[in-house]
């Protein structure tokens, strides 16, 4: 590993990170014992933070925007089915592998339970439109159209789905906020990933085949979540409107409107392991109890049924067009920030206004029950799943109750599984495989032979920060002059060189 010069030691930690940031490496490497267990050698390895977030990392956070990008434009307009190949080594989770997770498709509206699931009512709602059914074909490519001079097209589809009104707005702020919807935009956004799926699933049932997408989460300056949705092949606007009109998510969960437990007055937890009501004793109903209760009420009601708006907005798109590129890039434009970030751009007076809408949103979300094992139920009377001593009310840790989610507790990257039949962690394999290739090296290394250990804070062998970062600025420069050389005398684009390598 090269050494950075003496007076590095010297040097301040912020200025080394805008160095290390100009120079596209990561700000907050991770300091890595490796230890050669033939060898018996032992070095010191800086690894990449590995930050989706500009704002923890931003060389790491372009890195990945990068990868998206490559990932979504690869699978958009392909000729023929993407194949799937076995990854080695532990199987990847839904998030690793770009997937989204779909339930089975149905018009049931059903609940998980230890005993099999509850099925509500097959019957669809009333106020929504029937959608056509056509017979399934095991393709993932959609249609194609031949020109009158025999040139066949595969056109695509950008299509940008939002949730309904809840009020007046003007510049994102409510126009009169007392009116305003709060309770229905807290719920529509804790069930937002729910809707997405349902929309997938009638979506496929009109189109006839294996509909592909790729998708991004982000919020409009009302703080309401939308969908920016990138589909391989095309369907008719007008099918598109059917089913988004058709599509609602009911969400049959235990009543959340009656308040039973507040203030000082709060379920205590008991040595029996389960909450009671602290004035008469009671046990309160289990999560499982409370959905048995729910299921044997034939006048039952869903606790919330979310549904898009009207606003719908669709076009096609053909590969290799600036429209598909402009596409990719917008879908891939706020991955490096929170997911509520793009929604907050504003100053002055606006921003102050903007604050007091966040606020009264939160507000909002705070005893809203965000999932099964939220500690909110409490409020409501009903034992959460898997219920823990501690758990208290308008205190829930989970994703969607944090500020700088505003409800949304779902996946920010959407990737249906046949979409370019890769994961992201394959894409990095891949340019690190470039990479070596153009430098002429070879990668064999068995990973048995190594161990790795993360290096304690209080090591005195670890190096500053500092120090480390200038260590991965030279390696960065260092390897930057040798793939400019080797693809000179390969007669290689050296910018298109220096973009991949940026992307390692």
């Amino acid at each position: 590993m090269p050494r950075a010069l003496a007076g590095a030691r010297l040097l301040s930690p912020d200025i080394a990170r805008v160095v290390a940031e100009q120079a596209g490496v990561c700000i907050r490497p991770l300091a890595m014992w490796v230890q050669d267990q033939q060898s018996g050698e032992r070095r010191l390895v800086n690894v990449a933070c590995g930050a989706r977030l500009e704002s923890a990392c931003p060389p790491c956070a372009r890195r990945n925007r990068l990868a998206r990008m490559a990932q979504c434009q690869e699978g958009w307009h392909l000729e023929a089915e993407p194949e799937r190949r076995p990854s080695s080594g532990n199987p990847p989770s839904t998030e690793s592998a770009g997937g989204c997770m779909i339930e089975s498709a149905g018009e049931a509206s059903t609940q998980a339970a230890s005993a099999g699931r509850r099925v509500r009512s097959t019957r669809r709602r009333q106020d929504a439109p029937r959608l056509p059914k056509r017979d399934k074909s095991r393709t993932t490519l959609g249609r194609t159209f031949t020109t009158k001079e025999g040139k066949v097209l595969r056109p695509s589809m950008f299509v940008t789905l939002t949730l309904p009104s809840y009020g007046r707005v003007r510049d994102g702020v409510p126009v009169e906020p007392g009116s305003y919807d709060y309770r229905r935009a807290a719920r529509d956004a804790l069930h937002f990933s729910k809707l997405v799926d349902r929309f997938v699933q009638n979506l496929r049932r009109v189109a006839g085949w294996e509909v592909q997408y790729f998708a991004a989460v982000e919020f409009q300056r009302r703080l309401a979540p939308h969908l920016h949705m990138a589909i391989r092949g095309t369907l008719a606007r007008a099918e598109v409107r059917q089913v988004v009109a058709a599509t609602y998510h009911q969400v049959w969960w235990p009543s959340a409107d009656r308040v039973l437990f507040d203030g000082e007055c709060l379920p205590v937890w008991t040595e029996a392991g389960r909450y009671i009501d602290p004035a008469t004793g009671e046990v309160l109903s289990s999560w499982e109890e409370a959905l048995d209760q729910l299921a044997s009420d034939a006048e039952a009601e869903p606790l919330h049924v979310v549904q898009f708006g009207d606003q719908v907005d669709m076009q096609g798109v053909l590969s290799g067009t600036a429209d598909a590129d402009r596409c990719v890039r917008y879908l891939a434009k706020y991955l490096t920030k929170a997911v509520s970030g793009g929604a907050l751009h504003t100053s002055g007076d606006a921003r102050s206004a903007q604050r007091r809408h966040v606020g009264r949103l939160l507000e909002a979300l705070r005893y809203e029950p965000c999932s099964p094992a939220c500690a909110n139920w409490l409020r409501y009377g009903v034992e959460p799943k898997r219920a823990k001593v501690g758990l208290l009310p308008g205190h829930c840790r989970g994703k969607a109750h944090r500020a700088e989610h505003l409800g949304y507790g779902g996946r920010r990257v959407l990737v249906s599984r046949k979409w370019s039949g890769k994961t992201l962690g394959e894409y990095t394999r891949e340019r690190r495989a470039w990479v070596l290739q153009t430098l002429g090296a070879e990668e064999s290394i068995d990973p048995d032979r190594f161990l790795w250990r993360l290096a304690a804070s209080t090591d005195p062998d670890v190096p500053r920060l500092a120090v480390r970062l200038l260590d991965l600025v030279a390696e960065r420069q260092q390897l930057r002059r040798k793939l400019a050389q080797a693809s000179t005398e390969k007669g290689e684009n050296v910018a298109g060189a220096q973009h991949a390598e940026a992307r390692q």
